[in-house]
């Protein structure tokens, strides 16, 4: 079963700035996602939340990120595409993750609540 992607804040709009062959690499890597397969380079960031992972993707025009959540059945979240610039991520970036992994809790918790009753 191939899961549906749900785009969260400018995540789309900011991967499709990225250089054409990141844009390719990242189509790859969330296809492979959808497929239940892991990326090829990536990570584990539970410090952003539960089950946050972080795709890597080295180009020639920089380092670049996407930021995804795939542990729920109905579909991939992408919290968040960048251009890392420095070997830390900013802060700024974590707390652009934080935020929607946040709102995603909220929208799925809200829903059961809703089913419950």
């Amino acid at each position: 079963m191939t899961k549906k992607i749900d785009w969260r804040g400018s995540s789309l709009k900011d991967l499709r700035n990225f250089p054409v062959d990141v844009k390719k690499r990242a189509g790859y890597e969330l296809e492979q996602i959808q497929q239940g397969l892991p990326p090829t380079q990536w990570k584990s960031v539970n410090d952003w939340g539960a089950g946050v992972v972080e795709i890597k993707i080295d180009a020639f025009a920089g380092t670049f990120r996407d930021v995804y959540i795939a542990k729920f059945e109905d579909a991939i979240y992408i919290l968040h595409c960048f251009a890392k610039k420095t070997q830390q991520t900013s802060l700024t970036d974590i707390a652009i993750i934080k935020t929607r992994y946040a709102e995603i809790v909220r929208e799925r918790q809200r829903r059961e609540n809703e089913r419950r009753y």
